[in-house]
């Protein structure tokens, strides 16, 4: 049959206009077809249901969720810009905390994205019980989608703080959205997660890999309620996962990020790729951050074949590794970083001493967690489109931790202690319960979190959330700023071999971050001129 490919036009800007859009979906062609006549069978409500995690979670189009999550990394203490060899624009405005409205980055399309994607869920959330298929399956459908824009609005809360609540498809009368607040916005992100629980199934079998279960609903509903701070809240729906998802950890750490073990035992859900010839299914992150410049004398097998050509963004920073040294953690270590001419670690046969382009990089190491195994390169028509290595969104391990961080501020510090050693108990590393008291034990949960879950998303958000109970102020104050640790180390104690040579990026990383704004990013001043002012700014901004 013929192929049509047809447009929902959303006024996705409330008229403010985020933007005007079109989400395009392929479809078997049945006549003339629109909203009104489109959910017609399982399939095409099936289908329509699983672009959206598609667009929610990493783009296949690369710069809208891609290029932003390696951006919020690089405005952490994990990650420099990296790449010395070509134009920074896409990254520097949030890494050197220099961004203004006008000048956004890669963060100046997040805005619209994920209101492109929130407008589908709504498609879906108001189209599909309408749909003449069982009503189990509606009602399966529809917690999906209630999940995709719960993960929509916690990623613009995290990053923008209040914005506009759109729950409905958009009229003409409907173009005077202001901004709710973020109290409002967490609020509509805990009923879209609670309506969603009892409505997703618990599993859907081997054919419905990276779908939103039970468990990761509890999972999300976990993080949402740390991040507010709702201790018993979070501790509930972490306890909850824990104990009944069925994830375990996977006994070796590096397994998580397995091209063979996709959506593995601890996995709550992940990004589905695949290397499928002719499609553009493969994993971005692999080639964004991967080793710029890798030098082929340094493969046994001196094949190009082995070259993936990566483009050397988000590297880890000297401080991130020295904080794996200073616990002992090899395995962790070295299953998250990967220093120039080390061997890679899981990969070590073929390729023992990975090599790449010094002059291009600005601390001497790469993500491990994104590299492609050689003997998986050999395999791909197109290494840049087809890397086939799912992402974690959520993972068990994360709940442990949330599940500890909760229980500390539950006053249930035995608790606390006892999910931060099964976390190091599975990387070798001897237990912290009793050789650490009082606000101690909450740095250690922290540490332990950062080392954890480097690079998988989190960190950014982590740090403008915690409070150090030393200063009553967030974690990235005491990091960044003029006396900030981070920039102090950078500047007047850092003796790496790599960073310190290469001042293509400067050392003073961080140092330009101001309290009093750089909690959040502002609104892009693009959208707020579509609104006609309707659409606020951020303080300071």
């Amino acid at each position: 049959m013929k192929k049509n490919i047809f447009a929902f036009v959303i006024a996705a800007s409330l008229g403010l206009g985020f933007m005007s859009c079109e989400d395009f979906i392929e479809h078997e062609k049945r006549g003339v077809q629109d909203l009104d006549n489109y959910f017609e069978t399982d399939t095409e409500c099936r289908d329509f249901v699983i672009d959206l995690y598609k667009r929610a979670l990493l783009n296949n189009d690369w710069q809208p969720i891609a290029h932003t999550r390696i951006t919020n990394e690089t405005a952490t203490d994990d990650a420099w810009m990296g790449n010395t060899g070509q134009a920074t624009d896409g990254f520097s405005p949030a890494s050197e905390y220099l961004i203004t409205p006008n000048r956004m980055g890669y963060l100046t399309d997040l805005f619209k994205e994920r209101y492109k994607n929130i407008m589908s869920c709504n498609i879906a959330i108001n189209s599909i019980p309408e749909a003449p298929i069982s009503e189990d399956k509606k009602k399966a459908y529809v917690g999906e989608a209630l999940f995709c824009r719960a993960y929509n609005y916690l990623d613009l809360v995290g990053n923008f703080g209040g914005v506009p609540l759109v729950l409905k498809m958009l009229s003409s009368n409907d173009m005077n959205l202001g901004r709710s607040s973020k109290e409002e916005i967490y609020q509509q992100i805990e009923s879209d997660l609670k309506s969603a629980v009892h409505m997703v199934n618990t599993t859907y079998g081997s054919e419905g890999k990276g779908r939103a279960t039970v468990w990761t609903c509890t999972a999300l509903l976990a993080r949402v309620s740390l991040y507010q701070g709702k201790w018993k809240e979070a501790y509930h729906y972490a306890d909850t996962t824990i104990v009944n998802s069925g994830c375990k950890l996977e006994p070796d750490f590096l397994d998580i990020w397995n091209v063979n073990n996709h959506n593995g035992i601890e996995s709550l859900i992940e990004v589905q790729t695949s290397s499928e010839i002719g499609k553009i299914l493969g994993n971005p992150l692999s080639t964004l951050c991967g080793g710029r410049g890798e030098s082929l004398e340094n493969f046994p097998s001196k094949d190009p074949n082995d070259i993936m050509d990566g483009w050397g963004w988000g590297v880890p920073t000297s401080d991130l590794e020295n904080c794996y040294l200073s616990e002992e953690d090899e395995i962790r270590r070295r299953s998250t970083i990967t220093v120039c001419g080390d061997a890679v670690y899981g990969d070590e046969d073929l390729n023992p001493t990975y090599v790449f382009d010094l002059a291009q990089n600005k601390s001497g190491r790469v993500i491990r967690k994104y590299y492609i195994p050689i003997a998986t390169r050999r395999t791909l028509e197109n290494k840049r489109y087809n890397a086939p290595l799912n992402t974690p969104i959520i993972r068990l391990a994360e709940m442990y931790l949330t599940r500890a961080e909760a229980a500390f501020h539950l006053d249930m510090l035995d608790e606390a202690m006892d999910d931060v050693d099964i976390i190091r108990a599975r990387v070798k590393l001897s237990p912290k319960k009793g050789t650490v008291s009082g606000n101690a034990i909450l740095y250690a949960i922290w540490k332990e979190r950062r080392m954890e879950l480097a690079f998988e998303g989190l960190r950014l958000f982590d740090i403008r959330r915690q409070i150090d109970p030393a200063t009553n102020q967030p974690v990235i104050a005491g990091l960044f700023g003029p006396n900030g640790s981070f920039v102090r180390y950078n500047m007047y104690e850092s003796t790496d071999q790599y960073e310190t040579s290469n001042l293509k990026e400067l050392q003073n990383k961080g140092i330009n971050f101001d309290i009093n704004k750089h909690l959040v990013w502002p609104i892009p001043q693009s959208e707020i001129d579509r609104s006609f002012g309707t659409v606020t700014q951020n303080p300071n901004y």
